[in-house]
């Protein structure tokens, strides 16, 4: 998990991306066709395991993107699967990566849906891109830094509340 070695994906629209994870401390996206992110959580910062990028407060994470800052807010992480999105205006767009099944999540820019994208708290990410949308390779270097760094997918709220009930029980 601590490992800074980039790893080299093959995107379908988007050609050779590298996702450098450093610790729970960075996330970098980069590639030839794509302008280069960089997501950093603040040194000292009190660290979640759970969550890659080690925090889901907006305060102690700064995002870069073609080195410029961008908003990033990651919402809080409760109960429902709409509590995971996590949002970065930029440009006047707006992404959300949202998850939307137990392995998934979706990418949307100004509510239009882009993509899928799954990723398991390591560097291997993978997008599916919709059809017929029009691409900008800002989406895609949103879309893979969000994933890598927050991880995609969640458990619906019943199954969690099922999962709550059945453990609690002797």
């Amino acid at each position: 998990m601590d490992d800074a070695t980039p790893t080299t994906l093959q995107d379908t629209r988007f050609g050779a991306i590298t996702v450098r994870l450093e610790g729970q401390e960075r996330v970098e996206i980069e590639g030839p066709g794509i302008p280069p992110v960089s997501l950093v959580r603040a040194p000292g910062s009190e660290v979640d395991p759970q969550i890659r990028i080690g925090t889901r407060d907006p305060e102690q994470l700064t995002l870069t993107i073609d080195g410029r800052a961008g908003a990033l807010l990651p919402a809080k992480g409760r109960l429902t699967r709409g509590s995971y999105r996590v949002e970065v205006e930029y440009e006047g767009a707006r992404h959300v990566l949202v998850p939307d099944s137990v392995p998934g999540s979706r990418l949307t820019r100004d509510g239009v849906h882009l993509g899928d994208f799954t990723a398991d708290g390591d560097a291997l990410v993978i997008a599916e891109w919709q059809e017929g949308v029009e691409l900008r390779p800002l989406d895609a270097s949103v879309g893979y830094a969000l994933a890598a760094a927050f991880g995609t997918g969640a458990q619906p709220m019943w199954m969690m509340i099922v999962d709550g009930v059945t453990s609690a029980l002797p």
